[in-house]
């Protein structure tokens, strides 16, 4: 059965080839466009463009996560509880002491990301510290270093700048089908209705294609990290029951977006994340099947 650090390997596999797949549709788009325009330089640009994005989601990926969430850093004399709980949880999981940041929301939440255990970052947000005792941050707490140990934030924070970027490029694209004006429209014809046609397409599935490579990350990886976290603590009722506090928010978090969402412990985006057909797309698992789980344990 997977249990803490078992799933190492299979998430930094995951994350190459999220990252390959990344560098293949940024070419194949660079390549349409050079084709269009009858401009070889986009297709330069394009691969240029793929490898940089890539070399960035790699190293800084968690400052841009880290950034958009507001977090800032949290020192060991404002935030004692904070540091003392994850300093010594750290410990008994054989892992390097992780940066902490607070969130100032007062939705309560918390995430971790960073490219490997040596550069992770744990982020809490200041409702979490107000409304959960320590048994319950200790609990939410480890959960975060499991997702560290098990390399989850590798992957998870990698997939925050690509499928950003994903929707800014076919932002890009829906823009230049419109505006148009390639030497091949001219010389061709109906191709520029046929562009603007796919890129109105393109535009609309984006975000779906976007949240389906956070899907493909797997939501197991939820019940694993709970399931770890509960081991570190040896009191799953702690999570259990800060997961029952976090789920009676209804409200969005202030910088909720759907780069980040699967990033944080619960969804950011309150209630209005797991009614309709938003239930269908849910980066996280139902939290009553969560707490059920631990319970189970």
């Amino acid at each position: 059965m997977a249990t803490l650090y078992t799933q190492q390997s299979s998430n930094i596999r995951k994350t190459w080839i999220l990252m390959t797949f990344f560098f293949v549709v940024i070419i194949f788009l660079g390549w349409g466009f050079s084709y269009i325009y009858d401009n070889q330089v986009i297709l330069y640009g394009a691969v240029l463009f793929s490898i940089i994005m890539n070399f960035v989601s790699f190293w800084y990926s968690d400052k841009i996560a880290l950034a958009t969430a507001g977090a800032r850093p949290a020192t060991r004399e404002e935030f004692f509880d904070l540091y003392t709980v994850t300093e010594n949880l750290a410990i008994t999981a054989g892992l390097p002491m992780p940066k902490i940041f607070v969130i100032n929301d007062s939705v309560p939440n918390a995430f971790a990301t960073g490219r490997n255990k040596e550069h992770a970052a744990i982020a809490v947000t200041a409702g979490l510290l107000r409304d959960l005792n320590r048994t319950e941050l200790e609990g939410v707490i480890a959960h975060e270093l499991s997702h560290v140990g098990n390399r989850d934030i590798l992957l998870s924070t990698v997939v925050v700048v690509l499928v950003g970027f994903i929707a800014l490029i076919s932002d890009m694209f829906l823009r230049m089908s419109f505006w148009g004006g390639g030497s091949r429209d001219r010389e061709e014809g109906n191709l520029g209705i046929v562009v603007m046609l796919l890129g109105v397409i393109f535009s609309i599935l984006s975000p779906i294609i976007a949240t389906i490579i956070q899907l493909a990350i797997s939501r197991k990886r939820e019940f694993l990290a709970d399931a770890s976290g509960a081991l570190l603590t040896r009191y799953p009722e702690g999570l259990a029951s800060a997961l029952e506090k976090i789920s009676k928010f209804s409200a969005p978090m202030q910088h909720a977006n759907n780069a980040t969402a699967h990033l944080y412990i619960s969804n950011p985006f309150g209630a209005k994340g797991t009614k309709g057909m938003a239930k269908l797309f849910m980066t996280h698992p139902p939290v009553e099947e969560r707490i059920a789980a631990l319970r189970n344990m």
